[in-house]
């Protein structure tokens, strides 16, 4: 096995296991921490295809585990967490209408697989549905401070924005400041300590996903001195 393709991979997995993790806090009636796994989960997400593309190391495989990886995290783990949080008084009725977002977001990953990757480099069809599942999950961290309504109308609007055709501008052309990738980790790392009560427990997987951003930083650095 040819470890040096394996390594974005390894952060889509993460990616995928932030999503199970964050269904299962779900499920433990810890909220907070269920939403701050899904924007860890978008941390790994908006690296691993720089890394794969900056490794020469692209291929089918990544493709296809990232789309896997992102409707677990993005699409079932927000619904669930979107159910209970928001709609679990309204019984089956309120399962229904939460189902609709995993649904969505498959159909607007499906539509993506199938897209011209020339086109997909100057704009996307649909918002993603990182973002999608990254709002999502940034309304119900918040959700005492704002109204429930408001969160249920943006909702239903991250549905159809999934599968519509409007063109959003894509990113990956543009070139990011250096210290991107720092600031995401500060910006993560302050949202985790505010907001999750036993952030602690979660030392561990921080020891974990900060050396490997950093690792990829001095790689990134390394490789722009040599190319000058």
């Amino acid at each position: 096995m040819n470890f040096k393709k394996q390594i974005p991979n390894l952060f889509t997995l993460g990616n995928l296991y932030c999503g199970y993790l964050s269904i299962g806090y779900t499920a433990s009636n810890h909220y907070k921490n269920a939403a701050i796994f899904i924007l860890i989960g978008m941390l790994l997400d908006s690296i691993d295809g720089r890394i794969a593309r900056l490794l020469h190391v692209e291929s089918p495989l990544g493709k296809e585990l990232d789309s896997l990886a992102d409707i677990i995290t993005f699409g079932v783990a927000p619904s669930f967490l979107m159910y209970y949080t928001m709609l679990f008084d309204l019984g089956w009725i309120g399962l229904a209408i939460s189902g609709l977002f995993p649904l969505f977001g498959a159909y607007r990953l499906a539509r993506y697989n199938i897209t011209a990757k020339e086109e997909s480099l100057y704009h996307f069809t649909g918002i993603p549905i990182t973002i999608a599942g990254g709002i999502l999950a940034t309304l119900i961290l918040f959700r005492e401070d704002i109204p429930s309504t408001f969160t249920m109308v943006i909702f239903i609007l991250l549905c159809f924005l999934m599968v519509s055709t409007i063109q959003i501008p894509s990113l990956k052309k543009v070139r990011l400041p250096r210290n991107e990738t720092i600031v995401t980790i500060l910006i993560g790392m302050m949202l985790f300590m505010n907001h999750a009560r036993s952030w602690r427990v979660f030392t561990s997987l921080l020891y974990i996903v900060i050396p490997l951003y950093l690792i990829y930083m001095t790689y990134r650095l390394i490789k722009i001195k040599a190319s000058r």
